[in-house]
């Protein structure tokens, strides 16, 4: 209804009669106590609590029917779903290439892939939200075993037009009157915290502005203005710089700054399953040299 803003040709791609169609939505509004269309005898328009509804319910929807799927999937005994836990700076390389690797050897096993912030991690999974994690710098917590899967340099992310952008690596000091572009503390503090001691080492107190919108699209896009630099794991970074913006990636040196991404488990036992994806991690690991 919301696409054909009409009640006869919606009532038609249904299906149903057009005074059912008419029925259902009035259902709908008294349920959420507000009107969701303005009607007239000329045409029919969205109200703003209509556009909100449209706007969220294609990704309700299809959380929804996710959660079906695998909920039919675990009761048939068929499948065994496995939820993943990870931080938004391994769904770019990291990730892909374990699920790809783990999906080629246990086709039957599904993932059930969840973005989180590394410093939520630990604590889904003590509740028992999640049956494994991948995190950066994750704090130590009671109760959660885990081991490093990947250690690699942090890179600098900055447009091409930035007056550092033409050197092949970027000494720390290079980045004393900079803007660094970080995620907020809570976030993950040890890979914070790590940056910001580096930078102290180095002999300045770094200047950051932190960035809480989760789209790697909208943070390239604020990076391209060449206001700000920001820092991520290098393997992130480079792929980051090739999502068709004007952003480059370079590595610091002088010193270098390093980043773990760890992989979490609560320590109250492995089913198979998880043995099995952490198996495939490490032989991922040895085989990319992430270690």
């Amino acid at each position: 209804m919301a696409e054909e803003l009409h009640f006869g040709r919606a009532a038609a791609r249904l299906y149903i009669s057009q005074p059912s169609l008419s029925h259902q939505i009035r259902k709908l509004e008294d349920s959420l106590g507000t009107p969701l269309f303005v009607r007239s005898s000329r045409r029919v328009q969205l109200t703003a609590a209509g556009r909100a509804l449209a706007h969220e319910a294609p990704a309700a929807l299809a959380a929804l029917e996710r959660a079906v799927e695998l909920t039919r999937r675990a009761g048939s005994g068929n499948a065994t779903i496995i939820r993943f836990g990870y931080t938004p700076v391994a769904g770019l390389g990291t990730l892909t290439t374990l699920l790809q690797a783990f999906g080629e050897e246990h086709p039957g096993v599904t993932i059930d892939a969840r973005e989180l912030f590394s410093a939520e991690i630990p604590e889904r999974l003590r509740a028992g939200d999640v049956d494994i994690g991948l995190a950066l710098a994750p704090p130590v917590t009671d109760g959660v075993d885990g081991e490093i899967l990947r250690r690699e340099h942090v890179s600098t992310l900055l447009s091409v037009h930035h007056r550092l952008a033409a050197t092949s690596a970027i000494p720390l000091t290079d980045l004393r009157d900079e803007t660094l572009l970080l995620f907020p503390r809570r976030l993950a503090p040890a890979y914070y915290d790590g940056i910001v001691d580096a930078c102290q080492q180095a002999g300045f107190t770094p200047r950051i502005r932190t960035f809480e919108e989760p789209p790697v699209s909208a943070m390239l896009a604020r990076l391209s203005t060449g206001r700000e630099v920001g820092l991520a794991p290098a393997s992130f970074a480079e792929l980051a710089a090739r999502a068709g913006t004007p952003v480059v990636h370079r590595r610091i040196v002088d010193p270098p700054i390093m980043a773990e991404l760890s992989m979490l488990w609560a320590g109250t036992g492995q089913s198979p399953a998880l043995a099995d994806l952490l198996a495939t991690a490490r032989r991922c690991a040895g085989r990319d040299g992430w270690l």
